[in-house]
């Protein structure tokens, strides 16, 4: 294993000697390096000077760490621009042949380009980040903590390893530079705002947040990375002449998938439908696991936060309850639709941030509900009361359909995840997507949708009606 690496590091080496031998990267290496620390610090000395006449040193301290991290992030942007190039743009230039001709494997290639694409900008941040504390430390007398440098440290790494590896992704994958940048705005949006976020925890200086803001870019730069291992493949990429939208193809691949062998509904369901829940048990396990794990986070919280006991008493449940049902004509059809079609919405949204974050995200919104139940019984544990009472009168009825839909819902979001970055022998990464998207929608259409319906019904017809008895409505 350390002589195929020592392989991989050839590559970098040589590309890391190519990069600084280019006067095009290295002046805007030395730029952002020492002329924007130096802005940044005298932003830093106005903005102390000041706030300390207008008796505000505390957003003076809030800003020096925040202008710390842009420092820091600014430099590894040009990452973006290494990274691009890395594949792509040698093609272009026809230099890429030789290297695609070496004995070398092709994860090694991958990563000794994806690790000279991530030296350069990280050297430059890591120096423009010195410059600036030597400077603040002698002009204002500020010095970091220790744990938050760290953390801006490991931020700015991470930050890089995550865009270099989506960029490099990008540059495996096009046929062109100009695609390429073009895509490339699916890494600049997400990154700026995130840089907002952190703005605000920096600002906050709820400094804690920013571990798990880590953890969360280690994890997506590790699936990016992988993504582009599993799915490089260099004969492909000396093949490929054009990147052509081709919807009729697109279409087929997804219908053929979508209806797989039967010729009616009932094998559809019999045999299609069933082999694909087979076939993802392990996501089906995953998903239950998050569930869970949803369920007892909303029960920790409710320890912190607090829900006032006079709001959690069953008679005012009841009230409010039967209150709330008169107000919004609750037992109707209408009210069906609109519970069966705010939930297909869930899904959806859900869905849509699983795409672009590797299923992180919609998983997480898949768990929200059962965060809130947690939360909710935990309070009302808390309070003394019956929580028998309140998950058997408002949550079991519907919740035996709403849940397993739930648990499906995040199984075929998790799917979506995996192909990303699990290799499929055979087939682009376009195809296997949209084979991934087809059982999705076979899920949606087969299970999800018919469970989402059956649980509104019930929410609507029953469980008001157990409630109201049980909580003596």
């Amino acid at each position: 294993m350390i002589k195929e690496i020592k392989g991989a590091l050839i590559i970098t080496k040589r590309e890391v000697r190519d990069q600084f031998r280019d006067w095009r990267i290295v002046f805007p290496i030395i730029l952002l390096t020492i002329l924007f620390p130096g802005l940044m610090n005298f932003t830093a000395h106005q903005a102390v000077s000041f706030v300390e006449r207008h008796n505000a040193p505390i957003i003076g301290e809030r800003l020096i760490p925040f202008l710390l991290m842009i420092v820091g992030f600014f430099p590894i942007s040009i990452s973006l621009v290494i990274a691009l190039e890395s594949f792509v743009g040698e093609k272009e230039r026809k230099s890429i042949e030789p290297l695609l001709c070496s004995p070398l494997s092709d994860w090694q290639l991958y990563l000794g380009k994806l690790l000279a694409a991530m030296v350069p900008p990280l050297l430059a941040s890591y120096l423009g980040i010195t410059v600036y504390l030597i400077a603040v430390r002698f002009q204002i007398g500020w010095k970091p903590d220790p744990v938050l440098l760290i953390q801006i440290l490991l931020l700015t790494t991470v930050q890089a390893i995550t865009m270099v590896s989506g960029a490099v992704v990008l540059s495996s994958q096009t046929t062109s530079t100009r695609a390429a940048n073009l895509l490339a705005s699916f890494i600049i949006i997400p990154f700026a705002l995130l840089i907002q976020g952190e703005s605000i925890v920096m600002f906050w200086a709820v400094y804690d947040i920013l571990w798990w803001v880590i953890l969360a870019q280690i994890l997506i730069a590790t699936l990016l990375v992988r993504t582009g291992v599993a799915y490089f493949n260099r004969e492909e990429m000396l093949g490929r002449e054009l990147d052509r939208l081709d919807i009729g193809w697109g279409w087929r691949i997804f219908r053929t998938e979508f209806r797989g062998q039967a010729d009616n509904i009932y094998k559809w369901f019999r045999f299609e439908l069933i082999k694909n829940i087979q076939d993802m048990k392990l996501a089906l396990l995953f998903s239950l696991i998050l569930l869970i794990a949803g369920l007892l986070v909303g029960y920790s919280q409710s320890s912190r936060f607090r829900i006032p006991s006079d709001l959690l008493s069953f008679e005012h449940m009841s009230n409010g309850f039967i209150e709330g049902l008169d107000a919004i004509s609750f037992f109707s059809t209408s009210s069906v639709t609109l519970i069966w079609w705010h939930n297909i919405r869930v899904i959806l949204l859900a869905t849509l941030l699983g795409i672009f974050s590797f299923s992180i995200l919609g998983l997480l919104i898949v768990m929200l509900p059962l965060v809130f139940i947690g939360y909710t019984v935990g309070n009302i544990a808390a309070a003394g009361l019956s929580t028998s009472k309140f998950i058997t009168g408002l949550i079991i009825p519907h919740a035996c359909f709403e849940i397993p839909a739930l648990i499906i819902a995040g199984a075929a979001i998790l799917n979506l995840g995996a192909t990303l970055t699990t290799p499929a022998d055979g087939k682009t990464i376009g195809e296997a997507w949209i084979i991934s998207l087809a059982q999705w929608a076979k899920l949606m259409v087969g299970l999800i949708i018919p469970l989402f319906l059956c649980a509104a019904i019930i929410e609507v017809f029953i469980t008001p009606k157990i409630a109201a008895s049980l909580f003596g409505g």
